[in-house]
């Protein structure tokens, strides 16, 4: 049976990394990174929240037709709100998948200044784009306030598994994970 893996997490703990790691040893797993979905979008700096509706629905089709094909898909994307997990997860169902919940979590003062640390060797323009997103919409306070809102997911999804995840400990982390995945 195909999974969507969903890796949720706050923004800079490593979610991508994880999953570029897994697709790398998984041929056939698609990396569903939404975040490089939506840097594919025309206009995507100046209307960020625009292009996040565009690209949601995007990744649900695409999450649909790979596990149509008996194929695993692996989503790094920090999701607060359960209405948004709950979509992924029914596209998992509808199509014939299970649907694998992780988070990659460490503290909320470690997670915060991994945010402002991460991103070294950007070819995109991302991660700078998405600091002034984050500066723009209150900087520190914001991502304080996402941390939060995963920890209530948490709460509110006992199904999901939590990685602890370690600043700089990647190969740990990655072997964390498959653990959990081989487990599931």
């Amino acid at each position: 049976m195909p999974r969507l893996i969903h890796l949720n997490g706050p923004p800079g703990i490593g979610k991508s990394t994880l999953a570029q790691l897994y697709a790398d040893d998984h041929p056939g797993v698609l990396n569903l990174d939404i975040d490089l979905v939506r840097t594919l979008i025309g206009g995507w700096r100046d209307r960020f929240a625009e292009t996040g509706q565009i690209v949601r629905p995007v990744a649900l089709a695409m999450a649909a037709a790979h596990l149509r094909g008996g194929r695993d898909v692996i989503l790094p994307q920090f999701l607060g709100r359960l209405g948004e997990i709950e979509r992924f997860a029914g596209v998992a169902h509808d199509n014939g998948a299970a649907f694998c919940e992780i988070a990659v979590m460490d503290g909320r003062r470690q997670s915060l200044a991994r945010f402002y640390r991460r991103g070294e060797g950007d070819t995109r323009g991302w991660q700078q784009a998405v600091r002034q997103i984050v500066a723009d919409g209150g900087g520190t306070a914001l991502l304080a306030s996402m941390y939060d809102q995963l920890t209530g997911v948490l709460a509110a999804r006992p199904q999901i598994t939590v990685l602890a995840s370690t600043e700089g400990a990647i190969t740990e982390d990655y072997q964390a994970l498959t653990a959990i995945l081989r487990a599931t």
